[in-house]
């Protein structure tokens, strides 16, 4: 049985003190595809809102170091940031990665650049020198992020960028 992602409830913008385990109901185990916990990380929204890709919102980059992978999240805009503040939490990225089995997420804001960066320990399946997976580094990470599903209001949705849909 997979171990539950421990969930730092983050208390100001720098680090958070108390730390919550996830709910048993909100678990994946990893024969599942994470498409499926979307309902879970967001439920179901009302008629103003849509979901867009968190691409959509931000970019990403991806650090590592040892077992732990560092992601950033850089709103494209300020009228992005608050949306990324309200559902990227670390609830929300532990049952994104569940399939990852992450040992603790941990949320830092950064209100300046609307930035956040998430540390998600034990993902990388012992790090670079011990993993056996084409992505050590965790770099793909990132890009999983960037796939997650985030209600905004139906009028933002119409003015965020978007992939061509013929290039």
């Amino acid at each position: 049985m997979p171990t539950e992602p421990v969930i730092n409830k983050g208390t100001d913008s720098t680090q958070s003190i108390a730390s919550v385990p996830a709910t048993p109901s909100a678990s994946l185990t990893p024969s599942e595809p994470t498409t499926h916990c979307a309902s879970l990380i967001h439920p179901a929204h009302d008629a103003r809102t849509v979901q867009v890709p968190l691409y959509r919102l931000a970019h990403s980059r991806t650090g590592d170091k040892g077992n732990i992978s560092n992601i950033s999240v850089i709103a494209w805009s300020p009228a992005c940031y608050p949306h990324l503040l309200e559902h990227l939490t670390e609830t929300a990225v532990a049952l994104w990665f569940a399939h990852r089995q992450p040992g603790k997420v941990e949320r830092y804001t950064l209100d300046g650049i609307h930035a956040l960066n998430f540390v998600l320990h034990d993902v990388l399946d012992g790090g670079v020198n011990d993993a056996l997976n084409l992505d050590t580094h965790g770099k793909a990470l990132s890009f999983h992020l960037l796939d997650m599903p985030i209600p905004v209001p139906a009028g933002l949705a119409t003015t965020l960028p978007d992939l061509p849909l013929n290039p």
